[in-house]
């Protein structure tokens, strides 16, 4: 795809997204019933399924992109590995805060040591080494490899949060699939228009972190090549 098309695509994908986010608002606060017994905090669960899900495709994107570098070695993957990673870490947290928030109205306290919350804390701790390996360790290619197998090592957790409600049946509520009392059928659009929502952010923020990615690392390549040429002896 050439360099205009890209820009179409993403002004086309951010204006979609800003308009799903006024409809998801708009049905998570206004179309859907409160709920009898959480009163309005039932409505975290509009965007925390969401955030959920976009962590799954971020951090999916990025251990795939991973393995691909470490076959190709081409930087395109590398800075979609970067960016999946980086844009994992932020819906990870958001799903890691809307959580406890939840958990404070249904269980009473904030954090409980359930298998799902356990193990999707492991994952945001792997990913997150991960950014912090490629923002402060440098650029170098095995910092590029070994931060590559730490996202293909992370991926391996990612099963295990979506089964660990039944294998381990921990506290964590499975209101979607009906288990956890099922939802009102007026909730559905505001759950769909999250997940739909959370999806478009996800393809958005990997898209445009991995175009800057990529720009940085054919800079510091120029940059290097110039310094061997002596270019910048005068600079």
């Amino acid at each position: 795809m050439c360099e205009m098309h890209q820009i179409k695509a993403l002004q086309a994908l951010s204006v979609s997204s800003a308009l799903t986010l006024l409809a998801a608002l708009y049905a998570a606060f206004v179309y859907a019933p409160i709920e009898k017994q959480m009163g309005i905090v039932y409505a975290i669960l509009f965007f925390h399924a969401p955030a959920a899900y976009a962590m799954y495709i971020a951090f999916g994107v990025s251990a795939i992109a991973s393995a691909a570098y470490l076959i190709k070695r081409d930087d395109r993957w590398d800075a979609w590995a970067v960016a999946g990673a980086e844009v994992g870490t932020m819906f990870c947290t958001i799903m890691l805060t809307t959580g406890p928030l939840w958990g404070r109205k249904a269980w009473g306290t904030y954090w409980t040591w359930d298998p799902r919350l356990t193990t999707t804390l492991l994952a945001g701790m792997i990913y997150f080494a991960y950014v912090v390996l490629r923002s402060f360790g440098g650029a170098g290619e095995v910092e590029k490899r070994f931060a590559a197998g730490l996202a293909i090592f992370g991926l391996l957790d990612l099963p295990v949060i979506h089964y660990s409600v039944q294998r381990w049946r921990g506290t964590h509520p499975t209101v979607i699939t009906g288990n956890g009392g099922g939802l009102h059928p007026d909730m559905y659009p505001a759950l769909i228009l999250g997940f739909v929502l959370f999806t478009q952010l996800a393809l958005l923020f990997m898209w445009l972190r991995a175009r800057l990615e990529l720009s940085r690392q054919q800079f510091s390549a120029m940059e290097s090549t110039a310094a061997e040429l002596g270019l910048l002896d005068d600079v």
